[in-house]
């Protein structure tokens, strides 16, 4: 048993290694390397007799994981700003696309029943993968991408009624069927572990339990996380506290599951009360590469789940099913989409982002067919199309990217025709970097211009009397009506790496006369930064390090003109250094490869350089000679 465990673990493990790099180099995104690597190893997790459905159920709960993540990023005050949205938009989303498929679903001969539950299947989008995407390509503060993760949210409250409505649907004779197999099936049932507290409950039972559950929830997330934290934080054992994490996540999870509520609703509700924790950054540190290895592999489980064998039988049927779905999911979204007044490309964002079939399909499938809803043989049909639809969603958003986002791109360059000067600086960004740039320089009567992705922050800024845009600061377009011609300075505060550094290299091409401060990731963002030609870059944790350095020289005894002094000549010396490093790194094909000339400069010199560093730093700690 241990070692088809760790047979299997590696499997899993090495497909993602290979495929995920792969995938993201082409530009398609890390889920879609995933699926593909799911679709290679499908045949040999078959072959080794691994149980996919159980792996793809344990491995979804990364996607609890994840929601109590965002649920820590949004302040309950956002999330009440949201409500809209969320109710009023997802509650349509779920009841007319329900509705819609059931529909189309009788058109096929099914009875009333069988299609509507498969309404109620099909209604729901895959909150793993449009999530994680559209934090992957920036998208998420954007109106689409807050559309789209409202009505995620809705979607996952609305499974509670789904799991109360669809036993009401079973048909008497699948029923019958079903409990014949029981009777044949011993007694191996009865002794599994039932906790479910509201099976054979009444409704008010049930819903008094489920209130007193979600009011546990908020209260222990309340008043009880920091005593908790504080206790095992004393204990001076950082795995001990990633271990109690877990395990509050994990608890929280299985009361939802007891009381038939969906786990990730229940730990994204902890998450918004936890969001002004003390532990909150703690929290998001430990549990991000958990939910990482378990959303990856949910990924791959959902692409070695396709039963190619009865896919290759109703190909036809299959594809057919699965293009239908998403026309019409993205139908019903884009109409939604121009009642909630999203515009441009924010409405396909919306409509393409949320046109698939979601995770929990999986879950509601295997439902029916347990409470005798709907035939096995069209079960498994279903499954191939919720498969089927998931793995098309990567190739949703590449055609957002490469026709749908270009074509509203030039319908904003005309409608910025009506935009009035600028007003000489230009901030592309108003997250919590460019934030503090733009308080700073307004504090000092600069005027500035900001150009952000979302409209509702936008918003709040001119109600303060702030310059502010809608849009996609990199494109030119924008950057056009946000006056860059006349310009002095643009600072570019958005966190993509990759659109940071378009963006410098764009300006250095065609726009030299302005001064471009450039907000850096990491250091391998600075060479990608300056190697766009941008010359003035600031790392984002850089200053609060060096600051933290020199609190510490301070701390060992040091006086803070002394302190100042020495944390002077580290940061002369760091940038020295990288900037003979810097046009290493930009001169060689693979940087990181250890014959390039990047990799031999650090090797030849990083002695020499360690040596000046600290020579440097003995004559500042030598007493002066007066």
């Amino acid at each position: 048993m241990t070692a088809e465990f760790m047979f299997i673990t590696f499997t899993l493990f090495l497909a993602g290694m290979i495929a995920v790099p792969l995938a993201s180099r082409f530009g398609l995104g890390s889920v879609l390397g995933y699926l593909i690597a799911g679709i290679a190893i499908g045949p040999i997790l078959h072959w080794a007799g691994v149980d996919v459905v159980a792996l793809q159920h344990f491995t979804e709960f990364g996607v609890v994981m994840m929601l109590f993540l965002i649920g820590l990023e949004m302040q309950p005050k956002v999330l009440w700003a949201m409500r809209a949205k969320i109710f009023l938009m997802g509650g349509l989303q779920v009841g007319v696309t329900a509705l819609a498929v059931a529909a189309a679903a009788m058109l096929f001969g099914l009875s009333w029943t069988i299609a509507l539950a498969i309404g109620l299947i099909f209604a729901l989008s895959s909150t793993a993968i449009v999530t994680q995407t559209l934090n992957e390509k920036g998208l998420m503060r954007s109106d689409g991408g807050q559309a789209s993760f409202a009505v995620l949210l809705f979607q996952d409250i609305a499974v509670i009624p789904m799991l109360a409505l669809i036993p009401l649907l079973a048909l008497k004779e699948l029923s019958d069927a079903r409990h014949q197999g029981d009777d044949h099936g011993g007694d191996h049932a009865a002794s599994a572990l039932n906790l479910n507290l509201v099976e054979g409950l009444p409704g008010w039972q049930t819903a008094l339990i489920t209130v007193a559950a979600i009011a546990l929830v908020v209260l222990a997330g309340r008043y009880l996380t920091g005593p908790v934290f504080r206790y095992v934080a004393r204990a001076r054992l950082r795995e001990l506290f990633v271990s109690t994490a877990l395990m509050m996540v994990v608890g929280i999870a299985l009361l939802m599951t007891m009381v038939g509520l969906s786990p990730a609703l229940g730990t994204f509700l902890a998450g918004v009360v936890m969001a002004n924790s003390e532990y909150r950054h703690e929290l998001e540190s430990d549990i991000e590469p958990l939910k990482g290895i378990f959303l990856g592999v949910f990924f791959i489980t959902v692409g070695a789940s396709i039963d190619f064998a009865l896919m290759g039988e109703n190909l036809a049927l299959i594809i057919g099913l699965t293009l239908g779905l998403i026309l019409l999911k993205c139908s019903v979204m884009l109409v939604l989409g121009r009642v909630f007044k999203l515009a441009g490309g924010d409405k396909w964002l919306f409509a393409l982002g949320l046109a698939q079939a979601g995770e929990f399909g999986f879950v509601l499938v295997s439902f029916t067919v347990a409470n005798a809803v709907i035939p096995s043989p069209v079960a498994d049909l279903l499954l191939l199309v919720i498969a089927m639809s998931m793995l098309l969603t990567p190739a949703l958003f590449i055609l957002y990217d490469k026709l749908i986002a270009p074509r509203y791109s030039r319908q904003q360059e005309r409608e910025a025709d009506e935009i009035p000067d600028g007003s000489g600086i230009i901030i592309a960004g108003h997250g919590r970097f460019g934030g503090i740039v733009n308080r700073a320089l307004q504090a000092a009567d600069y005027q500035t211009t900001v150009v952000d992705y979302s409209s509702d922050q936008l918003k709040m800024l001119r109600r303060f009397g702030l310059s502010a845009y809608y849009g996609d600061a990199t494109r030119p377009d924008l950057l056009h009506a946000a006056g860059i011609e006349n310009a002095k300075i643009l600072v570019i505060a958005i966190d993509n790496k990759e659109a940071a550094t378009e963006l410098a290299r764009h300006m250095h091409e065609h726009h030299p006369h302005v001064h471009v401060i450039a907000r850096a990731i990491d250091r391998w963002h600075v060479y990608d930064l300056w190697s766009a030609g941008c010359r003035d870059i600031i790392r984002e944790t850089y200053d609060s390090s060096i600051r933290a350095a020199r609190s510490a020289f301070e701390a060992l005894g040091h006086s803070r003109e002394k302190a100042e002094q020495l944390v002077g000549v580290f940061e002369a010396f760091d940038r020295k250094a990288m900037l003979e490093t810097a046009e290493a790194f930009i001169n060689s094909d693979d940087p990181h490869a250890d014959d390039s000339e990047y990799s031999r400069l650090i090797r030849e010199n990083l002695q020499n350089w360690e040596e000046e560093l600290k020579e440097n730093m003995r004559q500042k700690l030598q007493p002066r000679q007066d």
